[in-house]
């Protein structure tokens, strides 16, 4: 398909579903007159990436969750440090996020079709929509609302409202209630955790004397090999860390989950009935997923005066 069609694709699917979303100032047809090739430079930066790293699917939606779930979906994570400020990036719990080059390509075009329009929360927003596109997931790709500006906030200590991986049933389900999300809602978003790794560090507190009850025996001690060979090791959260799909659900269900806040997904019995019906039905893990990304998208935005469009991503203009 040549790229005049690909556009002419883009800007029906945009005023075919030009409707405002939950949060004022957002809506899906957003850029339809100020930056039309929006979405396409988007999609293309990513699309680019991941034929080059596929690993960078899991680095991108997790990076939206990140951004999301402190400040609001502001951009925030990407501001560098300053000298009077070490920013939400550099805090410990964000030291292994990936995928800021793919974000910087796709502004860098931007700037240079549309200078000063296009938000870089918005950026990471669609970039996440596309890389669990690409990384196999609905066949139909989702949208999300388009509108948000940058934040000019971005502090470590933010970090604290981060879940850790230790948090079981209960506690999750208590934070991202405080968030507006269901406990459906949470165990989705999750789901997230069918693509990518984690470093053993996240998880070496269930390969203690005392082994996490919940931890199958076999994989216990897979892991105790693996992670012999220090913190930084990395572990797959499935058998597939690439590509999208429900096998994460189909893991807890073998009390194979690799954190504790994964397996305490099975554990509870507050939760169980989701993890099963999602390691069933795929079909229904991507919607309920796809509709709790949509909301998550929305979480706290900046709208007008109350933030910026920066013209770099790594700082406030």
């Amino acid at each position: 398909m040549g790229i005049a069609k690909l556009l002419g694709v883009f800007l029906v699917m945009e005023m075919t579903s030009g409707f405002r979303s939950g949060a004022d100032g957002l809506s899906m047809g957003y850029y339809i007159t100020s930056c039309p090739m929006a979405e396409f430079i988007v999609r293309n930066s990513v699309t680019r990436a991941l034929q080059a790293d596929p690993t960078l699917a899991a680095g991108l939606i997790r990076m939206h969750f990140h951004d999301c779930f402190i400040e609001g979906c502001d951009a925030s994570i990407l501001l560098d440090s300053t000298k009077g400020n070490t920013a939400e990036k550099d805090s410990p719990a964000n030291l292994s996020l990936r995928g800021y080059e793919v974000i910087d390509a796709a502004k860098e075009e931007l700037e240079k079709q549309c200078p000063g329009v296009v938000s870089c929360a918005d950026i990471v927003a669609m970039a996440s929509t596309y890389a669990v596109f690409e990384a196999g997931g609905p066949v139909y790709d989702y949208d999300i609302p388009k509108g948000r500006k940058d934040g000019r906030r971005s502090k470590i200590e933010d970090t604290r409202n981060l879940p850790p991986p230790t948090l079981n049933a209960s506690e999750l389900i208590k934070m991202f209630g405080q968030r507006g999300f269901t406990a459906q809602e949470m165990v989705a978003l999750s789901g997230a955790h069918t693509l990518g790794v984690a470093r053993c560090s996240s998880f070496k507190n269930r390969l203690s004397d005392a082994v996490d009850p919940n931890l199958d025996s076999g994989f216990a001690k897979q892991l105790t090999k693996t992670c012999s060979a220090g913190d930084n090791t990395e572990q797959p959260f499935d058998a597939t860390r690439n590509r999208f799909d429900n096998l994460y659900f189909n893991a807890l269900q073998r009390n194979t989950g690799l954190l504790s806040s994964d397996q305490t997904l099975f554990a509870s019995a507050r939760t169980r009935n989701i993890v099963n019906g999602y390691a069933f039905n795929q079909a229904m893990f991507f919607l309920d997923f796809q509709q709790a990304m949509v909301k998550m998208s929305t979480l706290d935005v900046k709208e007008g005066s109350e933030g910026e469009v920066r013209q770099n991503c790594r700082k406030i203009n």
